[in-house]
């Protein structure tokens, strides 16, 4: 019986252990930090917390790396992480012109604070960010499709009509 679980163990645990030789992390220090991280097009997270960097940890090799925000031009350039080893990235965004109103909000909500919300199929922060009502998405009136995505399970997508100072939940 010994044998058996022992076996079990080192099956299960052998996989874990080759592909954490494969992985090394990635840190992105953006000006916004608000700006979202995609790597080979999939949704990390947010750059930054509370003005600290968010540490991911990501397969080795070469990736596309893409940090984008609403307010200011993409930035989208190759990497190369190696096994074992902290990639620092640091990247300042250009502001766009500012959008003429009136405008609506959107508030989101969603158990998963850092599932991304995009409006449109483009990228606009994350849940936490539209939580409450000092934190709202600001976008001219007019009809959005708005779609939340989680880290695990799925996708929220709701279609909205945005009023000159009136608020939309989405949920």
């Amino acid at each position: 019986m010994k044998l058996k679980t022992v076996i079990f163990a080192a099956a299960f645990t052998l996989p874990l252990l080759l592909n954490a030789q494969n992985a090394g992390s990635l840190s992105v220090k953006a000006h916004p930090g608000r700006a979202g991280v995609f790597l080979d097009g999939k949704y990390l997270g947010p750059a930054q917390n509370f003005g600290v960097a968010r540490t991911y940890a990501v397969p080795a090799g070469d990736h596309e790396l893409k940090l984008v925000d609403p307010r200011y031009e993409d930035i989208t350039t190759k990497i190369t992480v190696v096994s074992g080893k902290k990639l620092k990235v640091s990247e300042s965004l250009k502001a766009l012109p500012e959008p003429k109103g009136p405008f609506g909000s959107i508030r989101t909500q969603h158990p998963d604070k850092f599932a991304a919300v995009y409006v449109w199929d483009k990228y606009m922060g994350h849940v936490d960010e539209f939580s409450n009502s000092s934190q709202v998405l600001q976008l001219p009136v007019g009809e959005y499709r708005v779609r939340i995505v989680p880290a695990s399970g799925p996708p929220v997508e709701q279609m909205v009509k945005l009023e000159a100072g009136k608020t939309v939940i989405v949920k």
